[in-house]
């Protein structure tokens, strides 16, 4: 189980990556390598979810990435808004070094990368949260993800959240209805949801 992209330490042959991709209108240049989710491009439910986001329905304060990988949503986020702080968390330490990276060479001093399984090292509270969940964890993590984020979000913020309809969109769905007491279909693309529940 060491090499998967949800692991604390993925045991990879090292084979670092940089591309440079557009995102919500920011030029931004990340740093990927093995052992990380989406490697060689951001992937397409990341970019549907970034797409999705209106920053318009969410109210004032810090933004939370959970499962940051290398830092796609939090980073492009942050630089979008520096006046927002954006902390970004993952189980993958690999990941997590790359994302510190990609803050660097994306000039953001407005956020905080660390170490967190689900929500364990995160204390505050924040105006979103945002997840493309790493869904080959299985349905008990995505799911922890998904009921975790109410006690982290301020009143009248909201959890967005990316995923397959046949990769759980569906049971998503109904977790975060189940938790909330609401739930949005924000976008469907190529079989990708963009859900969001406000608290």
């Amino acid at each position: 189980m060491t090499n998967y992209y949800y692991s604390k330490n993925p045991d990879v042959i090292h084979d670092q990556q940089e591309w440079d991709f557009n995102l919500r209108g920011q030029a931004m240049t990340f740093v990927t390598d093995n052992g990380v989710f989406s490697k060689r491009t951001v992937d397409f439910g990341t970019r549907t979810l970034l797409a999705t986001f209106d920053f318009a329905t969410v109210p004032a304060g810090p933004l939370l990435d959970v499962g940051a990988g290398y830092g796609p949503i939090g980073l492009t986020l942050a630089k979008e808004q520096p006046q927002r702080h954006v902390d970004l968390v993952d189980v993958n330490e690999l990941a997590l070094s790359l994302a510190q990276e990609n803050a660097q060479r994306n000039q953001l001093s407005n956020v905080t990368i660390f170490t967190s399984d689900q929500y364990a090292a995160v204390k505050d509270q924040y105006a979103a949260i945002l997840t493309n969940p790493p869904i080959r964890a299985g349905k008990k993590v995505v799911h922890g993800i998904l009921s975790g984020a109410f006690d982290h979000l301020l009143a009248g913020g909201v959890l967005t959240v990316v995923i397959q309809k046949k990769q759980g969109a569906p049971s998503a769905q109904q977790k975060m209805n189940e938790v909330f007491g609401n739930v949005t279909v924000l976008a469907k693309n190529k079989g990708y949801f963009i859900l969001q529940s406000r608290k």
